[in-house]
């Protein structure tokens, strides 16, 4: 999607894929964390500003999770390109799966300074749309909460433009129509957690969810009503959501664990790593326990579906499990004891469903 503004914007290298159209010097993208397509057409009333605007939608790509759509976004690559194919998954050497989101080792192990370790532009090393941007004479900027600024996700899908730091919505807001007329052409990244979190806790079909929804709609009124000229307002997200009700334990299962290394990915998108010359063995298990509610590929299959992409790097393929698991009903493989926390969500997202692959593209012309 970013490439297209791009081109709007007038940058040669870039082709305006999507057919956006836009005839405008500005252009300020609304990432809302966790807002699926078909969640908010399903709530007009709880978001009467969004509702109004023509009705569009992408698909974020797979797995649905945050660490790998917004890298795609701001790369304008597929996983299978960029690399970070998973919430957690292998890298070479070492023994402790790698969080994408946190830009860290996960579990316990020696400490080690993670940005040195693993430097996001090796881990990422193609270019991203703000180091094009900026090649191209465009101003971009990302405004955000402070602890992306620098961080190993930032670096890695988004380096090559300014930051802005936020501190609330009303900052947001300002903070991001302030850089939209900082330069004569400027593109703008601004991301809104808060809905992801209520649907992680409280479930996507809560009310508390819905009140959420009707503060994301009060961001984007805010910001197309005070838009300045030959401006646009993209509002997508980099997934949705769907509330878990079959939870198969990982942890406590008497045979998912046998001729497996370690689990990676997420609760309905996994990454399963086994043991060398273990995985036909290990598919057949996985496939008896979880029937029909799930798919079981291997990796050689993920690919050759195009699960991540038409193109797939050595580095990208050595990090997709050897098994790659996804939910197609409400279903998902948990961790009580290694994730607690993440077991006991009522939210959870990563598959290749409608609710969570297809997020809205809304636009507003200032």
């Amino acid at each position: 999607m970013l490439p297209s503004a791009l081109a709007c914007l007038g940058a040669p290298d870039d082709t305006d894929r999507l057919g956006l159209a836009l005839d405008v010097d500005h252009v300020c993208v609304l990432l809302v964390d966790g807002l699926g397509a078909t969640a908010l057409a399903a709530h007009p009333d709880a978001a009467p500003f969004l509702s109004s605007l023509p009705a569009g939608s992408m698909t974020s790509g797979f797995p649905s999770t945050t660490a790998t759509s917004l890298t795609t976004l701001g790369t304008g690559l597929p996983p299978g390109e960029h690399g970070i194919i998973g919430y957690l998954t292998r890298l070479p050497e070492q023994e402790r799966l790698f969080n994408t989101l946190r830009w860290q080792l996960n579990g316990e192990g020696p400490k080690v300074d993670p940005l040195t370790a693993f430097p996001p532009e090796r881990i990422q090393p193609r270019p991203t749309v703000f180091e094009r941007a900026k090649a191209a004479g465009i101003t971009a900027v990302q405004v955000a909460p402070g602890y992306q600024d620098g961080s190993g996700l930032t670096r890695a899908g988004w380096r090559g433009g300014g930051f802005r730091p936020t501190f609330s919505v009303g900052d947001l807001v300002d903070g991001a129509l302030q850089a939209l007329t900082s330069a004569p052409k400027t593109l703008i990244y601004t991301y809104h957690s808060e809905l992801d979190t209520t649907g992680h806790v409280r479930g996507p079909a809560s009310r508390a969810w819905r009140f959420e929804l009707a503060n994301v709609d009060r961001i984007a009124a805010e910001l197309a009503a005070r838009l300045p000229a030959r401006s646009a307002l993209i509002v997508t997200a980099d997934h949705g959501m769907v509330e878990l009700v079959d939870r198969i334990d990982f942890d406590t299962h008497p045979h998912l664990s046998e001729g497996v290394i370690t689990l990676g990915g997420e609760p309905r998108a996994r990454h399963v790593y086994t043991v060398d010359g273990a995985t036909a063995e290990v598919a057949d298990t996985w496939r008896g326990v979880l029937g029909n509610d799930f798919l079981v590929r291997t990796r050689v299959e993920a690919i050759a579906a195009g699960w991540f992409g038409p193109q797939v790097s050595d580095e990208s393929a050595y990090r997709i499990g050897d098994l790659v698991v996804v939910a197609r009903g409400d279903g998902g493989v948990v961790r009580t004891g290694a994730e607690p926390l993440q077991s006991m969500m009522v939210g959870h997202h990563g598959s290749l469903t409608a609710a969570e692959l297809l997020v809205p593209l809304r636009i507003h012309r200032g």
